[in-house]
């Protein structure tokens, strides 16, 4: 399974109406550490299918959300349950402390 493309257009249905828990992948074409980070991103879409919602966020084209969210720096995973923020993680951090923070959430 793929992550969603998430845009400020969708944001309010696929994150905020979730009723899974919802990563979402801040990132832009030209940040290196997000090309780091989007394979893990993608296994974890992988991984977690049926609980949790894995989804990617091009902050150039998006800054709504971006910016509603206080997202300065990419790539920033943003964890949503019940439509709201509850990790944040930013950088590209080891895979193990990504699953940590999604286990203690689902």
């Amino acid at each position: 399974m793929k992550p969603l493309t998430i845009t400020d257009d969708n944001f309010e249905k696929e994150v905020l109406n979730s009723d899974l828990p919802v990563l979402i992948d801040f990132w832009a074409v030209w940040c290196g550490p997000c090309k780091i980070i989007a394979p893990v991103v993608e296994q974890l879409a992988e991984e977690y299918s049926g609980k949790l919602k894995v989804g990617k966020l091009d902050v150039d084209s998006n800054q709504e959300a971006s910016i509603k969210y206080g997202v300065r720096s990419i790539p920033t995973l943003l964890i949503f349950k019940n439509g709201q923020v509850k990790e944040t993680i930013i950088g590209a951090i080891p895979k193990a402390q990504i699953v940590q923070k999604i286990n203690s959430l689902i």
